[in-house]
């Protein structure tokens, strides 16, 4: 592991008591984090992506504000649902966060997670797909918005309009931002997927959920499966070396408001079913920081992956949060290899 930074879901809406967390107070919190961590040297903050639900749903304003007022933090998704995207229009804002920041997005996209909703992508237009789960939708809307951030021409200029300088042949959509491609993500939770990823040419994320459950330890499931998404890039003949983010729940303890929040929160692997799939979801976390670097140490798709995100509670407030990713900064995240921007 030599990055590190948090991914939120952005939950708002009723917290008890009276007190309410609006979507303003959700994005603005998160603009707030950003910074805090960005001064810390945390090397990125990423959001999930859900529609029809209190969270984030348009991620790109946020990411734009965030790139904004920070310098060195990676700013990302993880991930978009290309279900519900249109693939140019998403090109064009991808280009447009990328070059705000510098070259700082991470766009991280998959087929989507489990929805609150039945199909939410068709009330969005996109129609037609001969997949319960619309995986088919979504590739096809992957590999246009890849072929647009390629710089590839898709539409045949007009040489007598006053706009655009005239000319002929297929025009590319703008803006551009070189070098795009290599900051795509592709959220996968089975091996399949991660396959096909490495294959395509473009990094992989992988979640605390994988869509197999066959008695392997889930670290070693998602070791297997990051194994096998960089034998295919190497199949394939791409060059270079992709990156690879796993996402963990873990809390250092160091206070007694975190043991009040997540002591007891040692569980195991989780067997269920999601989205009609037997899958397997990673454990949570906590514990003092000498006996979490020891724990983090023996999990295997840490140890593989470069990059590591973990998943916050971002309803208990910016100073909370910042206390959390402070901690384990300080404490833990040294021991694992961490490489902080700062540097």
């Amino acid at each position: 592991m030599q990055r590190f930074g948090t991914l939120s879901f952005g939950h708002y809406g009723p917290l008890g008591g009276g007190r309410q967390l609006t979507a303003a107070d959700s994005m603005l919190q998160a603009i707030d984090l950003a910074q805090g961590m960005d001064e810390l040297g945390v090397n990125g903050a990423y959001f999930r992506v859900h529609h029809f639900a209190r969270q984030q749903s348009s991620p790109m304003p946020l990411l734009a504000a965030i790139a904004a007022r920070t310098k060195n933090i990676e700013v990302g998704t993880g991930v978009i649902d290309m279900r519900y995207e249109n693939p140019l229009y998403l090109a064009e804002e991808a280009a447009s966060v990328d070059l705000i920041s510098g070259g700082r997005l991470a766009l991280g996209v998959s087929r989507g997670s489990p929805e609150t909703v039945v199909r939410g992508y068709e009330t969005f237009g996109y129609t037609g797909s001969e997949d319960p789960r619309g995986a088919d939708i979504a590739r096809e809307h992957f590999d246009l918005f890849l072929r647009a951030i390629d710089g590839e021409g898709l539409a045949e200029a007009d040489a007598s309009s006053p706009f655009g300088g005239g000319g002929s042949g297929l025009q590319r959509v703008e803006p551009h931002s070189p070098g795009l491609r290599s900051r795509v993500w592709w959220g996968a939770g089975n091996r399949d997927s991660a396959e096909w990823a490495g294959r395509t040419g473009v990094n992989l994320m992988s979640s605390t959920l994988l869509t197999e459950a066959d008695g392997t330890p889930f670290d070693l499931l998602q070791a297997q499966q990051i194994d096998a998404f960089r034998a295919a890039w190497r199949d394939a003949g791409h060059a270079g070396e992709p990156r690879v983010s796993v996402s963990r729940s873990i809390f250092p303890i160091t206070t007694a408001e975190e043991r009040m929040y997540f002591g007891g929160r040692q569980d195991g692997d989780q067997i269920g079913v999601i989205d009609g799939m037997r899958s397997t979801f990673g454990k949570t976390y906590a514990a003092e920081p000498d006996e979490l670097v020891e724990q983090l140490k023996e999990d295997a798709a840490i140890a593989s992956a470069d990059t590591l995100m973990l998943t916050i509670p971002s309803q208990l407030g910016v100073e909370f949060n910042l206390r959390v990713v402070e901690s384990f900064a300080k404490y833990v995240a040294p021991e694992l290899g961490w490489q902080s921007t700062r540097v």
